[in-house]
């Protein structure tokens, strides 16, 4: 295995390594409601220069939602630089997984690889419909301390409805097949409780969650709450890249961007019209830095035009470091995304996946010397992290300021000693796990007869109460969850209302402005919260 790097064995093992891949039809899955085409235009085909009320960059988890409420008053324009979801059909089915994280990025891949600063690899929604088309699909609502701690005056009765919106459209509840039934088990048995049952509510303990895939297996992702949307008011425009936003002194006039042929297109905005970011947690701080507003000394350096000084777009990244373990099984379990999951006190989250998966042996370990062997496995992966990060970080332009390529961040993983220690408490829990009834099946018996957990990659150090042990095996396993925030903080880029602070005419709608990760997976409250700022926009308009 010295051929691979520690982050890519870790993402193989954990994702690769769930599903058998499977070559899917090029055709849209029955299934799935495609309304939403009949005003989705490649960005060749738009005019060179246009006027909407709302122009919103990115057609993601919240991109998705916010154009559709405001079409319901307004023209919108939504900008996503991806390509419609059918042209990888391999995403639109839970059996694709193995196929949309094990797909090399070529750049025409429904996701953009990025590798952070920290060396951890990490991917991005590219693709309409953001990241809910290329996630694992648990759908549950954010925990209370991410209301609390938010700096929004929320309106707790229009968050419900908010939801609901979402849910009646995209949420299923899951069957569990064999491995999630014993997963679950496990949890109980090991001291996670209650047991909640089927609940799409952040409760503590052990619970069946929501799914954006259906019981055949479809995936229900961002992109069909577009079906709800005015088609008379809104054009949603994919294959482009938004290159900068324009500006008017200090108040947002306008976009300028490039169709996949490589032709200039600008739009513009009415009067009382807005231009909202919703570019994820990486597009969006990236964004508003190429179009001139940051820390002065940052944007100088790179020759681009200061527009407005903010010393804080880019700061305050964080990552929700991933914890687990991998193991091999020796019986045959039907793969599935994660569908339950155990939830402690302080917001510490345990999940698992298992599946048959062809794996590779290296020809020194074959048979056949000269060339690798195939062989088939089936792993248990079992993984965890926690919702307040407190290890912080950064992103910034590369120095080719160009948007195509991920702009340079660093999480910085248990720079906070809290993260540490929370880590070694989480994975102690997992010990407890393992040690179950449930779990006990799944040992695999030696040659001398002792039953043990067959590991893939680094086992559970065999003292748990020794700090420094669980310490070093926390920074020698750390990997992604994939939930990464910040950068356009409330309360320092963005104000209550999402507005960018000193700028008229500009909101930022996404994960970069969360300051912890809403949840065991912010996908709902993602969703959530374009439909809820949506509503309050229609609102204040109306008033």
């Amino acid at each position: 295995m010295e051929n691979y790097s520690k982050s890519t064995i870790l993402i193989l093992s954990l994702i690769i390594s769930i599903f058998q891949l499977q070559v899917h039809s090029s055709h849209a899955i029955p299934n799935q409601n495609v309304s939403y085409m009949k005003f989705v235009h490649n960005g060749i085909d738009l005019p060179a220069k246009e006027k909407y009320d709302y122009i919103i960059i990115g057609g993601g988890t919240a991109g998705c939602p916010l154009a559709t409420t405001l079409s319901s008053k307004f023209s919108v324009l939504l900008l996503e630089r991806g390509s419609d979801p059918n042209k990888y059909p391999y995403v639109l089915n839970e059996q694709g997984l193995s196929k949309a994280f094990g797909t090399e990025d070529d750049g025409k891949t429904p996701f953009q690889r990025f590798v952070s600063e920290d060396g951890v690899e990490n991917i991005r929604g590219r693709v309409l419909g953001g990241g809910s088309m290329v996630n694992i699909g648990f759908y549950s609502r954010g925990h209370k301390e991410f209301f609390e701690s938010a700096g929004v005056d929320w309106d707790m009765e229009l968050v419900e409805k908010a939801y609901e919106w979402v849910e009646e459209t995209v949420v299923s509840q899951p069957i569990l097949k064999d491995w999630q039934a014993a997963f679950r088990s496990a949890l109980l048995e090991g001291g996670i409780v209650p047991d909640n049952g089927f609940d799409l509510r952040h409760l503590v303990g052990t619970k069946t969650g929501g799914s954006i895939f259906d019981n055949k297996g479809n995936r229900h992702g961002a992109v069909e709450l577009l079906n709800k949307a005015n088609p008379k008011n809104l054009k949603v425009a994919i294959e482009v890249t938004v290159q900068r936003i324009l500006f008017s002194d200090l108040s947002a006039k306008g976009v300028s961007y490039l169709d996949s042929t490589g032709k200039l297109h600008t739009a513009f905005i009415h009067k009382k019209g807005e231009i909202v970011l919703s570019a994820g947690a990486i597009g969006s701080p990236q964004l508003l830095l190429l179009s001139g507003i940051g820390p002065k000394s940052h944007l100088s350096s790179l020759k681009l035009p200061v527009v407005l000084h903010q010393p804080y777009v880019g700061k305050s990244m964080s990552d929700n470091p991933r914890f687990g373990a991998s193991m091999v099984v020796q019986f045959q379990v039907v793969p599935t995304a994660a569908k339950v999951v155990g939830i402690l006190q302080d917001n510490i989250y345990f999940q698992s996946l298992a599946g048959p998966s062809p794996f590779l042996v290296p020809p020194t370990f074959s048979l056949l010397p000269s060339q690798p062997t195939s062989i088939n496995l089936t792993l248990a992966n079992f993984v965890g992290k926690f919702s307040e990060v407190n290890s912080k970080g950064s992103l910034k332009l590369n120095s080719s300021i160009d948007v195509k390529k991920s702009p340079i961040v660093q999480f910085n993983y248990y720079s906070h000693p809290g993260d540490l220690a929370r880590c070694v408490k989480s994975v102690r829990k997992l010990g407890d796990v393992f040690k179950t009834p449930t779990m006990e099946k799944i040992k695999t018996q030696d040659l001398e007869g002792n039953k043990r957990f067959m590991f893939l990659g680094l086992p559970l150090p065999e003292n748990l109460w020794n700090d420094s042990a669980v310490e070093e095996y926390c920074k020698k396993t750390v990997a992604t969850y994939w939930h990464y925030h910040g950068g356009c903080l409330v309360g320092k880029v963005v104000d209550g209302n999402y507005k960018v602070i000193g700028i008229e005419n500009l909101r930022v709608v996404d994960g970069s402005t969360f300051s912890v990760s809403p949840g065991t997976n912010p996908m709902a409250t993602l969703m959530m919260l374009g439909r809820y700022v949506g509503l309050k926009i229609v609102q204040q308009r109306s008033s």
